[in-house]
């Protein structure tokens, strides 16, 4: 009897593997496939199982001993360490960045290839990307702000022995001011040696965490953000016992379910500055910016999963005597959620690339990643939240019951549009960069070179440099569709960019036909306006496959 074939994320995916082959250096490729290969694997199988489990079976808080003795522990089912194990300590993704050695690396990792790891990872198991990203996070603050003073921290966050490791957070969301991080009211206080907070934070996940990252108002400082300033409470005091941090309950999330979210008392909490007290929001702004990076991967993770689970389905699902994948009008459903995603898994990639250029210095790298960070964020966690809820359709009645993971991925979307700031707060950062960087202008010079997307550019760059002319509140109003719009000019680009590649170097036309499908799908929504080619070639648009050039040639002569 022929054994059940196995299956693997990596595998499944028809643009990951061809967008490594061009934007990786051969040595980082040759060196990443086995463990893409591993995680690809891991995440279809085992990894999945336990995320399921894991999400059944959420955090519990323990705040008293039997005895009485307060202690605020948080306990995990099984499945959550085993998760948290694949994602800490085999393929050390929150240490990756931070020191050499990781999965073999003689140097730090590129961020390209985190992200693409991440992204296997997160197909599977959502929750433990947010106390992941915040363990990476608070590892590069510290690093960049604060280095020697924090060395033992820093070790310890980006270890993968689990003896050592540790685990971070960000208490940045209170009651009266979530948005508005000036209305903070922890208040420190120096001690001389340390200081202590005083304060509640609203929404703190991974409130167990051994190293945390906080705002607290510091006295004489000034109002607003201004007088906050950046401190490290730990989750135990140097003489070994339990800080004053009160876990007062846990959050009863939507999604995310299989990690902890509470709501904090900081109780003269033991804390200790980080870099300049005069620099804490700026600080935080900087732990943030690759934290909504994190977020956009998520949601593209999402979006591949959803359309694997739909694509999958339609294949075996029979309607009036045809499978639904055969059927004009569910292709036209699919075919925008095949290319979104595409699309998505290239913005993150590039912006990760820019990342590792900007760590390593390059100033103009620096300043793209800091308004393509805020466009990801945007748009992907949006078009998250439809291509999950389309694929819970597609899947009809049983994508509606929890057997499936349909109704997961659905709660898990709405998550990213909200954590790291909002969508309208995300699209007013924006707006920021282009006011005090002229960040419209940055991304038509970077981007508007290729001739596909020429036009496309000089007509946003006219449109923001008309945006900015406006009053005030009209510039905030028109920011969000005009967000998007950058968002999406920037993944035709890069489409177009990887279609040259391949047509270039392996002669294969599948990567043009999806630039030149979703171009048509920006100019018209209408599935009328697809190049015929595009379905035609579905199942190669939906699991890879070649796609001759000469039926895109035709198409052009036509």
């Amino acid at each position: 009897m022929n054994a059940t074939p196995v299956m693997n994320f990596a595998d499944r995916d028809p643009a990951l593997r061809p967008l490594l082959d061009r934007v990786l250096a051969a040595d980082d490729r040759a060196r990443l496939e086995p463990h893409l290969a591993e995680l690809g694997e891991l995440a279809a199988g085992e990894l999945d199982r336990q995320a399921a489990l894991a999400d059944a079976h959420p955090p519990r808080l323990v705040p008293y001993t039997p005895d009485g003795e307060r202690v605020d522990e948080i306990t995990f089912h099984p499945a959550h360490d085993r998760a948290a194990e694949i994602a800490y300590e085999r393929f050390g993704l929150a240490a990756m960045s931070h020191r050499t050695g990781v999965l073999g690396w003689p140097t730090k990792v590129p961020h390209t290839v985190k992200y693409a790891l991440s992204y296997l990872y997160v197909q599977s198991e959502f929750g433990m990307a947010c106390p992941l990203s915040m363990t990476d996070s608070a590892a590069r603050i510290l690093r960049l702000f604060d280095p020697e003073r924090y060395a033992d921290e820093i070790a310890a966050l980006s270890s993968t022995d689990p003896e050592l490791r540790a685990t971070g957070a960000m208490f940045m969301t209170e009651k009266q001011g979530g948005t508005d991080v000036g209305l903070t009211a922890t208040v420190a206080t120096d001690r001389g040696d340390h200081w202590t907070l005083s304060g509640k934070k609203w929404f703190a996940s991974n409130p167990s965490a051994d190293v945390i990252l906080t705002l607290a108002r510091v006295p004489g400082q000034g109002e607003g953000t201004r007088g906050l300033g950046m401190f490290l409470v730990p989750r135990r005091r140097p003489d070994g016992t339990r800080n004053a941090i009160r876990v007062d309950r846990l959050k009863d999330k939507l999604g995310s379910r299989s990690i902890a979210s509470g709501e904090v008392t900081l109780d003269e909490a033991y804390a200790t500055p980080v870099g300049e007290l005069t620099a804490g929001f700026r600080q935080m702004a900087e732990m943030l910016n690759v934290s909504r990076l994190s977020n956009a991967m998520r949601a593209t993770a999402l979006m591949r999963r959803a359309v694997r689970e739909s694509v999958d389905h339609a294949r075996t699902r029979h309607v009036f005597g045809r499978p639904l994948f055969d059927q004009p009008l569910m292709r036209a459903t699919l075919l925008p959620m095949i290319l979104d995603t595409e699309a998505a898994l290239h913005l993150v990639l590039e912006s990760a690339a820019r990342l590792t250029a900007a760590d390593g210095g390059d100033a103009g790298a620096r300043a793209l990643v800091r308004v393509l960070t805020p466009l990801a964020k945007h748009t992907l966690c949006k078009r998250a939240r439809s291509v999950t809820g389309e694929a819970m359709e597609v899947r009809g009645g049983n994508g509606y019951i929890e057997d499936r993971i349909d109704p997961r991925l659905v709660r898990d979307a709405h998550l990213g549009s909200i954590w790291e700031g909002s969508s309208n707060v995300i699209a007013l950062d924006v707006l920021r960069c282009m006011r005090r960087q002229n960040a419209h202008a940055t991304l038509a010079d970077t981007y508007g070179r290729h001739p596909a997307t020429a036009d496309r550019w000089d007509l946003l760059r006219t449109k923001g440099d008309a945006l900015l002319r406006l009053p005030q509140d009209e510039q905030e109003m028109r920011i969000g569709r005009y967000t998007d719009e950058l968002t999406r000019a920037v993944m035709a680009t890069l489409l177009h960019d990887q279609a040259d590649h391949e047509t270039r170097t392996t002669g294969d036309g599948r990567a043009l036909l999806v630039a030149r499908s979703y171009s048509a799908l920006l100019d018209d929504p209408d599935p009328a306006a697809l190049p015929r080619p595009a379905l035609d070639h579905f199942a190669a648009l939906a699991d890879g496959g070649q796609v001759p050039l000469a039926d895109l040639r035709e198409t052009d002569r036509a």
